[in-house]
């Protein structure tokens, strides 16, 4: 079910646009504002805010270059993402958890734990699994790279599938 779309400060309310694009993994919404792109979502994944009431956005900078840089990187072309990154919500820990998602190269997992350990929050797994969870960049910020501490696949808000794919997609599962 989505969420309401929200900005976190209504009082400095910045224009959104939208984009639905098509991926080999199905669906998905791209949100940018002028400033970056604002989120990735499948649209079956849990915690997709309901976007139908933003306008579309296809000249919009930030959701071309989402869209063009997916395209490379479901191609096998493109092994990090060169995005400015606008986040309309999520707490200070939600996004220091998000930034440390960008640092897990490409080809390459870590644990919710280790995670925890980085940011100085040692007994925060769950914690930083919750954050990761309301990632709100969807194979850009890269999620499907964060695994349970035995390395069994956990939960992924766009499902097991698409994170069993990605993975695949980058080499780390046969």
């Amino acid at each position: 079910m989505p969420m309401p779309f929200a900005l976190a400060d209504h009082s400095q309310a910045a224009p959104v646009w939208q984009m639905p694009i098509n991926t080999p993994l199905g669906s998905m919404t791209l949100v940018a504002s002028e400033q970056g792109l604002c989120g990735s979502w499948f649209d079956d994944q849990r915690y997709k805010p309901d976007t139908q009431a933003l306008p579309w956005g296809p000249s919009v900078h930030w959701l071309r270059q989402a869209k063009t840089q997916l395209r490379e990187y479901f191609a096998g072309q493109r092994q990090q993402f060169e995005l400015a990154l606008a986040p309309l919500s999520g707490s200070a820990f939600q996004q220091q958890v998000w930034r440390a998602l960008q640092d897990i190269p490409f080809g390459r997992f870590t644990s919710y734990g280790e995670i925890a350990q980085h940011l100085k929050h040692p007994k925060g797994a769950r914690a930083v699994g919750m954050a990761v969870g309301r990632n709100p960049w969807s194979v850009i910020v890269p999620c499907h790279r964060v695994v349970g501490a035995n390395g069994a696949l956990t939960g992924y808000a766009g499902g097991l599938n698409r994170k069993v794919d990605l993975l695949q997609r980058e080499g780390m599962l046969l």
